[in-house]
């Protein structure tokens, strides 16, 4: 059996790729910041028989991340999903910017998936799929960028796909793949109902990029369609 560790799992992306996976037989460790409150989460748990497990974890909090790392010590590990994250830009834009949540969003869209990353090395190194995958987004290519503004969110989702771009190369001796997702414009609560596929379309897509992932796709920025994205 292969297990999956995901962030974010509550809801959106995180909670459908919880469900495809598991649906697909592997075991989950589904990781939100309040389990207790996660009622469609746990409900996945308990008709998924022990296969899904849910775990407390807030990845603003850089040392609740070692704490259940330390908890998950020797537990395999096959595929990270940095699937986390938030999108603070609705607080204004030139001129009105609110750089305490530019702080936020660097540390939960950015930091969190380098911690998570470190702390859980060991796992991945005794896992087979040794994958390690970040949810990005095509807001942080700079070829992209057509219409400014969304400091806060570009820039993060900008240095996270460094920061993997960089794990890509730095892991490629221990035979550990970094791949950066783009995941479309999708209906959730962040995408909203306009978006253009639904959660369900995102994550199969996404599920196929990573099931197909070789040492090659290491270090590349990929939509859910299986497209290159440029930097």
């Amino acid at each position: 059996m292969f297990t999956l560790l995901i962030t974010g799992a509550n809801r959106g992306l995180g909670l459908e790729f919880a469900k495809q996976y598991a649906t697909a037989g592997w075991r989950v460790l589904a990781c939100c910041r309040a389990p207790e409150n996660a009622d469609k989460l746990q409900a996945l748990a308990d008709a998924a028989q022990g296969r899904v497990t849910l775990h407390a974890l807030d990845v603003a909090d850089l040392s609740a991340i070692d704490d259940l790392a330390q908890q998950l010590r020797g537990t395999p590990i096959d595929l990270i999903i940095n699937n986390a994250g938030i999108y603070p830009d609705r607080t204004g834009g030139f001129g009105q910017l609110d750089y305490d949540a530019w702080m936020m969003a660097f540390l939960v869209n950015t930091m969190a998936p380098m911690k998570i990353t470190e702390a859980f090395i060991s796992n991945l190194e005794s896992g087979k799929g040794k994958t390690v995958a970040t949810v990005s987004s095509k807001m942080g290519s700079l070829d992209d960028n057509t219409s400014g503004g969304c400091y806060l969110y570009r820039s993060s989702k900008a240095a996270v796909n460094m920061v993997m771009k960089s794990l890509s190369l730095d892991l490629e001796s221990r035979g550990i793949r970094a791949v950066i997702l783009h995941p479309g414009w999708v209906q959730t609560d962040m995408g909203g109902a306009n978006a253009l596929i639904t959660a369900e379309t995102s994550v199969a897509g996404m599920r196929k990029v990573l099931d197909h992932a070789t040492a090659d796709d290491s270090g590349r920025f990929i939509g859910y369609d299986g497209i290159e994205i440029a930097w």
